[in-house]
């Protein structure tokens, strides 16, 4: 179990959100900081403590006016910490290998390989194989609904049929080197960790797997360790300092 750094890019800033709020419409996302820092410090930062396997999250449409200036922070911040950091949003067969060659470790991957509210194994076959399985991530990322936890897609906006459990984690982790949750319902608001889904992922955890939503304390890092049986990775985002949260990144960094 160990400690996986976050940069968050939203219209070209970094930042730390609301997940639910996030709409494409007006890019709209409600705020809890935006950094008057580029991705360059935060690279750096993490480069510094020696912080492998973090993730970098474009959070603009493709078709977004301010995608390319997000883009722009994603791909400094991968050349700053070359190897260090996986890189997410709008990735597809296409466009991959761009972000392998500045710099990623691993791309991740939702809209492309879940289309129509379904598994598209061919597109999963093709990004599997221009990238490899060893430097591909898949985006599991989810809410609750009906009592049972659905991927969503296109920036967490839109659900699949798909739900998260053990039936898809075996079917796709031959496809892939690691996995990536944000429980989408808490991220953000530092209202304590999805309890339910991370002892789903702890009963699990056959390959890496790094949850992300609602750590706001030590407290919640202790649950999180409990209930995964100290089985599955974390991200931290707000309720980090240099986020403007309570929590010392640098104590966190030094302790996992």
């Amino acid at each position: 179990m160990r400690f996986r750094p976050c940069i968050d890019i939203h219209n070209g800033k970094i930042k730390q959100i609301v997940g639910s709020s996030l709409k494409d419409k007006k890019n709209f996302a409600a705020e809890n900081f935006v950094s008057e820092k580029d991705s360059t410090y935060y690279a750096n930062l993490y480069k510094k403590y020696h912080l492998k396997g973090g993730h970098i999250i474009m959070l603009n449409s493709v078709n977004s006016e301010f995608y390319e200036q997000t883009k722009r922070q994603a791909i400094l911040a991968l050349e700053t910490y070359k190897g260090g950091m996986q890189v997410g949003g709008g990735i597809n067969d296409e466009n991959a290998m761009e972000f392998i060659e500045a710099g990623a470790s691993h791309v991740i991957v939702t809209s492309y390989v879940f289309k129509n509210g379904i598994i598209n194994y061919d597109n999963l076959a093709k990004i599997s194989d221009v990238v490899g399985k060893e430097k591909l991530v898949l985006d599991l990322s989810c809410r609750k609904k009906d009592g049972k936890y659905y991927v969503v897609t296109d920036r967490w906006q839109n659900f699949t049929n798909e739900v998260v459990d053990f039936d898809i984690l075996d079917k796709l982790e031959k496809y892939c080197d690691e996995f990536l949750i944000h429980a989408v319902d808490v991220e953000g608001k530092n209202s304590g960790i999805d309890e339910e889904l991370v002892r789903i992922l702890g009963a699990w955890a056959k390959i890496p797997l790094t949850y992300a939503g609602g750590i706001s304390s030590e407290n919640d890092i202790k649950k999180l360790m409990k209930y995964s049986n100290s089985k599955i990775d974390f991200t931290i985002g707000s309720a980090l300092d240099i986020f403007g949260g309570n929590l010392s990144f640098e104590q966190i960094a030094l302790r996992w």
